[in-house]
């Protein structure tokens, strides 16, 4: 595991860049990387930042210092969790450098960030619960690292010319059926199916069926500003929500398989036991009361019956893990691509503030009687322009009609997705977690092995009827 601490710095920012950014410490400069600026300039895109917060504390940037073990990890991989680490804690609002020492006895990184993000202008606040913050995501990424839960990804998040692109013309819609067809192949029923596409960052309305219902559904993707409407003249008759609940009832009724279900309950349980844990009853306590042990066999028996009637039988209770399952994935999946569309479109409106509040400088540098003495006194913003300019050329973006309000309305919509899918994902893995607790108890109670299918050698169920 790799150790960290963090301390601010109230002064002397370039001093500190020079410092991390030793060539001879980083392998001839090719450990480091940088977001938001460069290290050449850092000390002026951390100035242009703290210009734009109101706050008023000294901090201009905080230094964290990640340590790994003697021989624990090489220097490209330490480098690549630093600059993971940053991407995590930064969220792609604040400017950083990362850079990895080599020279010492054990491999460690230098992250510097401004203190002011590029966003929301505002400061990064240094406290106790943020530093353990820290804490838990290095812990994370050393687990990944160690060496091999999750391989680390080297893919770079879209374009803002390439996140664009899809939203103009028809493209969009054709990812829109892509994503519903999807849904509906791993969907049992039209609700799941509902769960999957609001899972793959789409806004739906209409979907109920009735009398008052709406005539048509429709959807929006949560960065797009209008829905558009699942009928034969914008998707196809293929996407009307009753020819998408035929569908998805069509493929279930294809594949379910002829089994005997378990008799309904016709009076709900008084209690619900499904929640619990079974009662381990080998413990010594137990084997030397037959009272207590009675009570724990009917108290397991109660656990058992509760959890078999929520499922309906074992091989519905898997279908629904398998389900979630598929949902959870799918959120994450997508959770992933808007964090890395929101890490750019962050820094696409850090430059455009920057571009958009020092042009005036340059154009004023390129009038001037006098460029050499105009240069020596606006030197900072000159730079900053200049800097800003290249990185939006580099983006696609075009200098005379960019729109900096709407790059930030992008931004909050691509962030309000986000929000929405991390919902969608912690609540799928919360009842996963259920659903699997409920077929733990059962598979412990019937002694039944996971997977196992119903077969004529195998134990008979036992009977959960007399309860």
């Amino acid at each position: 595991m790799a150790i960290t601490k963090i301390h601010a710095i109230q002064a002397t920012v370039h001093k500190a860049v020079n410092y991390i950014c030793n060539s001879q410490k980083t392998d001839e400069s090719s450990l480091i990387s940088s977001f938001g600026c460069s290290p050449e300039t850092a000390a002026f895109d951390f100035k242009f930042a703290l210009s734009k917060t109101n706050q008023a504390d000294p901090n201009k940037a905080f230094h964290l210092i990640q340590a790994f073990a003697p021989g624990e990890v090489s220097y490209k991989e330490a480098h690549q969790i630093g600059v993971e680490l940053a991407d995590k804690l930064l969220e792609g609002k604040f400017s950083y450098i990362v850079s990895t020492h080599i020279d010492k006895g054990h491999v460690h990184n230098h992250i510097i960030f401004c203190a002011a993000d590029n966003v929301n202008h505002e400061k990064y606040h240094d406290c106790k619960q943020t530093y353990y913050h820290i804490r838990r995501l290095n812990d994370e990424l050393c687990s990944k690292h160690q060496l091999s839960v999750i391989s680390p990804t080297n893919q770079r998040g879209k374009s803002y010319k390439e996140w664009t692109s899809g939203r103009n013309g028809t493209s969009w819609k054709i990812k829109l059926k892509q994503d519903i067809d999807e849904a509906i192949q791993n969907a049992d029923t039209y609700e799941q199916c509902m769960e999957l596409i609001r899972a793959k960052g789409y806004e739906i309305k209409g979907e109920t069926i009735g009398e008052n219902a709406l005539k048509y559904i429709s959807f929006r993707p949560l960065d797009r500003e209008h829905f558009v409407r699942g009928s034969l003249k914008s998707l196809g008759a293929e996407y009307t929500k009753e020819r998408i609940k035929e569908r998805v009832e069509t493929k279930a009724l294809a594949q379910t398989q002829k089994r005997v279900p378990f008799p309904a309950r016709k009076k709900p349980l008084i209690k619900d036991y499904s929640s619990r844990t079974l009662i381990d009853t080998s413990e010594e306590k137990f084997t030397q009361s037959p009272g207590l042990q009675h009570w724990a066999a009917i108290e397991n028996l109660k656990i058992a019956a509760s959890s078999y009637s929520k499922a309906g039988s074992i091989i519905e209770l898997e279908k629904q893990i398998e389900s979630k399952s598929v949902l959870a994935k799918t959120a994450r999946n997508s959770l992933v691509e808007t964090e890395r569309q929101l890490k750019d479109l962050g820094q696409i409106l850090k430059y455009a503030e920057q571009y958009q509040s020092n042009h005036i400088y340059h154009i004023r540098y390129r009038k001037s009687k006098d460029p050499d003495a105009y240069l020596r006194h606006h030197e900072t913003e000159l730079l900053l322009h200049d800097g800003a300019e290249n990185m939006l050329k580099r983006f696609g973006i075009s200098l005379k009609h960019f729109d900096i309000d709407k790059f930030r309305n992008d931004y909050n919509a691509l962030y309000a997705k986000k929000e929405a899918l991390q919902k969608t994902y912690k609540s799928a893995e919360k009842d996963i977690q259920a659903l699997n607790r409920k077929l733990d108890n059962l598979n412990q109670y019937l002694d039944r092995t996971p997977g196992q299918e119903q077969t004529t050698n195998r134990k008979p169920e036992k009977d959960f009827t007399t309860l």
